[in-house]
């Protein structure tokens, strides 16, 4: 072997038997156990599995960002043939940021919001590279427009309050490329961000990748996501490496029951072609790994008379400007939206951020006030309705948020906040309201004795469930959830979702179901409505929708789900690099009245 072909083998990263520990009352805890991988020269290798596997704590080790005297690393790290390990900090420093870089699932939390954005990213220049802070601006600048920012050179002065949650991810994969690492490290890069701009994060980093031939060690939960981006991936259960291989063969002949379990849990675009109505997802066993078969959900719903009915609901906030603060534009959030919601039944909202979908449910809920429509719950009129009135009719209508962890009182035991609403409208005593709390925590799936824990005391699975839980102890007829399972690890998210198909049998719920996820969608819903800028721009029954998308935007939506499909990792998508356009209009601006195509029975298309 020639020295130029020993080189050309030699690995840009190689973990050997690493172990992480951490110091838990005096005693060290091993969270990550004998994990060994490499990734050569311009490949991207995926670590896979879900909160608390060892994924992230994993790079985070790589990295040396664990904090010192709290946590002791074992095993070698080798990056071009040196020990990270072995490194003095000052040193360790110069290879964070030059040689690995390293991309933040949360870029607001990642960019310091006192600071432009090209100041920032000059900053890592101007540390690991001896040039003059005009050429950094320039080189700044080029960056910026290679991650494909409109008009890179007028935003060098914008803060990072001004971009959205796809553009500030950009930002930050432009500050991690400006040194020209030999390895970036992407730690659920896309996570919270929309199907469209996720398929965009991925076309970045692959088109980078080409251009650039750097090697990328990529973090996530989300098989799709490693379907699309990853030569070869490393899945991790429980801190230990349980299959490690090329991408194809874990997708194609993957050997762990927990691969298989992850596998199976992806909502598949189209798969639910041969099923009428909503299927439950397959669970993962957490002893085992392995999943149970999904199971086609009974119909229920009542086609009678609506339980929701919202005509032309209208929601607009006002743009002041100027000494006086005259309104100089609005925000057209809610334009004219219009829908019925049956008992039994499960409509989806869906659409990217700011299309007007969680604006839609608390202007529904009265949690914030529309301009002009109405809202009726079985006849009644939501919006003619007084306060006490209101709280009153809360009891039919409840809301799941997003953060269940936001949205339960951390002073408060599951059991008062399970127990609260029961007792504010008066439906019984203490005593009563002890066995409504065990009544409903069984029916999400946990024991009465949880009662008296604190919300920190559980998982982000187990808290949404005791939301889910509050909003059942009114025994509401409509719920609306709002991206209630967004956040949620795959499986965690099926036992959720699982969860509210069974409880809309068992006590024939409505659910108004609000997602930017199209497979989920596409999985749980009777029918789906499309928004896009404030409006419903396509409705009708899941199968004519999927099964004959009509509107442009439907069309995107579709094609930005990534697929679960190795052999088509190299593939770029075909749909162009905007972000949602700005619904905000001059203040005399007039709405045009739409006019929608009936494409099939139930089945409408905005023209």
């Amino acid at each position: 072997m020639t020295t130029t072909e020993a080189k050309a083998v030699i690995p840009v990263l190689s973990v050997q038997n690493l172990t992480t520990s951490f110091n838990v009352d005096g005693e060290w805890k091993p969270v990550v156990r004998d994990v060994s991988f490499s990734v050569a020269p311009g490949e991207t290798v995926a670590i896979v599995g879900e909160s608390g596997s060892g994924k992230s704590v994993t790079s985070l080790s790589i990295m040396r960002l664990l904090q010192e005297g709290t946590s002791r690393i074992e095993g070698k790290i080798l990056l071009g043939g040196h020990d990270l390990l072995a490194l003095p900090e000052h040193e360790m420093r110069k290879v964070r940021g030059n040689d690995v870089s390293m991309i933040f699932q949360e870029p607001m939390t990642s960019l310091n919001p006192l600071f432009t954005i090209g100041d920032q990213i000059s900053e890592a220049l101007l540390c690991h590279k001896d040039m003059s802070a005009a050429e950094a601006k320039a080189e700044t600048i080029r960056l910026l427009e290679k991650v494909r920012i409109p008009s890179a050179a007028s935003r060098f002065d914008e803060y990072p309050h001004r971009f959205s949650g796809g553009m500030r991810q950009r930002v930050m994969i432009a500050m991690a490329l400006a040194s020209k690492p030999k390895l970036l490290i992407a730690d659920e890069p896309t996570t919270a961000l929309d199907v469209t701009i996720q398929g965009q994060i991925l076309d970045l980093i692959k088109m980078l990748q080409d251009e650039e031939g750097t090697s990328v060690l990529f973090i996530t939960h989300d098989m799709g996501v490693v379907a699309e981006i990853a030569d070869r991936t490393v899945v991790m259960y429980r801190g230990e490496q349980v299959e490690t291989g090329e991408t194809a063969d874990i997708f194609h002949r993957g050997k762990h029951p927990y691969t298989r379990a992850l596998l199976s849990a992806v909502p598949v675009l189209g798969s639910m072609q041969q099923y009428e109505r909503p299927l439950r997802f397959p669970v993962v066993n957490n002893a085992t790994g392995a999943s149970d078969t999904p199971v086609e959900v009974p119909d229920t719903v009542a086609k009678d008379k609506p339980i929701l009915e919202v005509k032309n609901l209208t929601k607009r906030f006002d743009i002041h400007s100027g000494l006086f603060g005259r309104v100089s534009g609005r925000v057209h959030a809610v334009e004219n939206v219009s829908f019925d919601l049956f008992a039994g039944e499960t409509l989806s909202l869906v659409g990217e951020s700011g299309c007007g979908k969680s604006t839609t449910g608390r202007a529904i809920m009265r949690l914030i006030e529309p301009e002009s429509g109405s809202v009726r719950v079985e006849g009644r009129d939501v919006l003619a309705l007084d306060r006490r009135q209101m709280r009153e009719m809360r009891k039919s209508v409840q809301m799941i948020f997003q953060d269940p962890f936001a949205s339960l009182n951390p002073r408060m035991t599951v059991g008062q906040a399970i127990a609260e609403p029961y007792l504010e409208h008066k439906m019984g005593t203490s005593k009563e309201a002890k066995d409504i709390v065990a009544d409903m925590l069984r029916k999400v799936g946990l024991t009465p004795d949880m009662a008296s824990r604190y919300p920190h005391e559980f998982s982000g699975g187990q808290r949404q469930r005791i939301c889910i839980a509050r909003a059942l102890a009114l025994q509401p007829k409509v719920i609306v959830a709002d991206e209630s399972v967004s956040a949620l690890d795959v499986s965690i998210k099926a036992q959720v979702i699982n969860l509210m198909l069974d409880l809309q049998q068992s006590l024939n719920l409505a659910f108004l179901f609000i997602s930017h996820d199209m497979a989920v969608v596409e999985r749980v819903s009777h029918r789906v409505a499309v928004m896009y800028l404030g409006e419903i721009v396509e409705i009708g029954p899941r199968a004519s929708v999927f099964g004959n998308p009509q509107h442009d935007y439907t069309k995107k939506l579709m094609a930005a789900v990534p697929v679960p499909d190795p052999d088509r990792r190299r593939e770029k998508r075909a749909g162009a690099a905007d972000e949602l356009k700005s619904p905000i209009r001059a203040a005399d601006y007039v709405v045009p009245m739409r006019e929608f195509r009936t494409v099939s029975d139930g089945h409408l298309v905005a023209v």
